[in-house]
């Protein structure tokens, strides 16, 4: 790993740096498949071209945009976003990652953003100039400049390569000032924007690197995250901007029609860092054929950190059966838990360790214990045990587990709501203080007066390590006893051969008397779900679940492929689905069935 630059404050100072220690050395490639068979296409920058890209686009958005200023970005995956991202913070003004204003399913989100960030300029390529325009014409922000990236024009005509490529080196920039706003995921509610520092940013980065990447090198970073998501931010700009290693991109679209291409781009690279939900692992596993693996080795793997969703025990185990015989050792699969408000990173353990997992007892989890199996006494039926992916210690911040009431700690083993603080931790959410002070503002008795970051999700430190048992939002209280969803998700779709992995989402409804629980998934695509096979599913589900979590599940949903609402980021959304379920959006397959003494 190259030696750190003694003035860290700065992601742009690095960027500097790099170009001119490493000027000619390659610095970011993206790999484009333009058809199914494609090995794939390489276009690389070097760190010079680099930072001569991101220059050119910082004397672009200072024709239009004054420090501070909001420009959001509306490109697809590629080199141009890389340059878009780094070229705002050149120039001092507040980067929106965001996406096209075209993709299927989020126009409502785009506008959402733009109308709350209130951007001075919009940066596009020539592939998403059309869609923008389209869209500030439907919007009635037709007033908002818009700035063309790569070989184009903006829409006063002027060239935008040919600007002038003003020296970046005295602009004054503050560390504590917002480098971008990072919207939070979310698909029922107004988009959040966490404002993320420029020492925000450098800090997480190198936290995450402290764990993850190999102090002697060599590290590259493979990535088809997407770059408006925080992770696919930090891994595949941030670190490798911050340590000065190459960095390999691929668009999301292309990973999901063929998964094997990240398999094997990051059997090319040495070194190879990557991230992924805990639902692409599985998706890995199910599509890798014989046919996908040529002479694909994985020795030179460094770290493929699973975060974002729960970490499963069983898809770790599934992926590693998958991909052990080309060389992946498992402990490069890194188990890890983080969140936008803290940049992205929080915990993990790094590749020197195999995943960790605990066994423990359902009943005392649903009463906020952790009780491994090895001290619970006596030997308790499958159904009753849960098990829990570590995921490892805090590294460069500080991390406790509180009682979400009371704002008391709480000891080893009790579950409570996970605060973290750290230089990574934001600044708190653009334009609404109030939420704020709510979220980034706590203050633990017994820890000083620095204020804690609330996280929100739920969580227990065992043994030095952290397990994070579920969202304190999403919790299922029924009948005076809590039930993560999550759990009783993985529970169905291991017992109902006819729902697809990772698309269900378990939640509560107000019933006549208390509060029931309904799950909504989807069915396989080779199905067309006739009453039978719904009632047979049905069945299942509400068996499984009563005996697994002594839990009612009052129905089981099966919805058409696609009908689940998921986040930008790609997780399932439960409230989304909740509310999906409260309109009657499922139409006549959430109508109850037809039961005897049991409904």
């Amino acid at each position: 790993m190259p030696s750190q630059p003694s003035t860290p404050s700065l992601l742009q100072d690095r960027l500097r740096r790099w170009a001119t220690e490493r000027g000619h050395q390659r610095a970011f490639t993206f790999v484009e498949f333009p058809h199914y068979h494609s090995p794939g296409k390489h276009r690389s920058l070097t760190w010079i071209q680099l930072y001569s890209g991101a220059q050119s686009v910082a004397a672009s958005v200072r024709a239009t945009c004054r420090p501070g200023d909001r420009a959001a970005l509306l490109m697809p995956q590629g080199l141009d976003y890389v340059t878009g991202f780094l070229g705002c913070l050149l120039a001092g003004v507040v980067a929106v990652p965001l996406f096209p204003p075209d993709l299927p399913g989020h126009e409502r989100r785009v506008r959402s953003v733009i109308e709350d960030c209130e951007p001075a300029c919009l940066l596009v390529t020539a592939a998403t100039a059309l869609a923008a325009e389209t869209f500030l014409r439907s919007a009635r922000l037709e007033q908002v400049p818009v700035v063309m990236l790569g070989e184009g024009r903006n829409r006063t005509g002027r060239a935008v390569l040919a600007a002038d490529r003003r020296s970046d080196a005295d602009l004054d920039v503050d560390p504590d000032g917002v480098a971008y706003l990072q919207y939070t995921s979310g698909s029922t509610r107004t988009p959040t924007g966490v404002m993320i520092s420029h020492r925000n940013v450098l800090s997480n980065a190198l936290q995450a690197l402290g764990v993850f990447a190999d102090p002697s090198g060599p590290n590259t970073s493979v990535g088809w995250l997407p770059l408006f998501h925080d992770m696919g931010l930090l891994l595949s700009i941030a670190a490798p901007v911050a340590l000065g290693f190459p960095s390999v991109l691929m668009d999301p679209m292309a990973f999901l029609e063929r998964p094997a291409r990240w398999i094997r781009l990051l059997g090319l690279y040495p070194g190879a860092l990557s991230a992924a939900p805990n639902f692409a692992y599985d998706y890995c596993a199910a599509r890798y054929t014989a046919a996908d693996a040529g002479d694909l080795r994985l020795e030179q793997v460094r770290a493929l950190i699973n975060g974002s969703e729960p970490v499963r025990a069983a898809t770790i185990g599934r992926f590693l059966d998958t991909f052990a015989d080309f060389g992946l050792a498992p402990r490069s699969l890194c188990p890890s838990y983080g969140l936008a408000e803290a940049t992205v990173f929080v915990a993990a353990d790094g590749p020197e360790l195999a995943p960790q997992s605990v066994s423990c007892r359902r009943d005392e989890l649903a009463d906020g214990r952790i009780v491994p199996l090895e001290i619970a006494g006596g030997q308790p039926a499958d159904a009753a045990v849960v098990e829990l992916t570590s995921c490892g210690a805090a590294f460069g911040q500080e991390l406790q587990i509180i009682d979400p009431v009371t704002r008391e700690l709480r000891p080893e083993a009790v579950v409570g709501e996970i605060v973290v603080r750290g230089p990574n931790v934001g600044l708190g959410y653009w334009k609404r203080a109030e939420q704020s002070t709510e979220t980034f503002g706590t203050i633990v008795p017994g820890t000083g007066e620095r204020p804690w970051l609330r996280t929100g999700d739920l969580g227990a430190v065992h043994r030095g390590r952290l397990l994070v048992t579920g969202r304190l939002k999403d919790l299922l209280i029924v009948d005076g006893r809590n039930h993560y969803p999550q759990d009783i998700e993985e529970t169905i779709q291991n017992a109902v051969s006819y729902v697809r992995r990772d698309r269900i989402a378990v939640f509560a409804v107000a019933g006549e008397q208390d509060q029931q629980a309904v799950a909504v998934a989807e069915h396989r695509r080779d199905l067309s779900p006739d009453a039978a096979l719904r009632e047979e599913a049905d069945r299942v589900a509400r068996a499984r679940v009563s005996i697994a979590h002594g839990l009612r599940l009052d129905r089981l949903v099966l919805v058409a492929p696609g009908a689940v609402p998921r986040t930008s980021s790609g997780k399932v959304s439960r409230s989304a689905c909740r509310e999906a379920f409260l309109r009657g959006e499922f139409g006549a397959s959430q109508v109850p069935l037809e039961r005897g003494q049991d409904r």
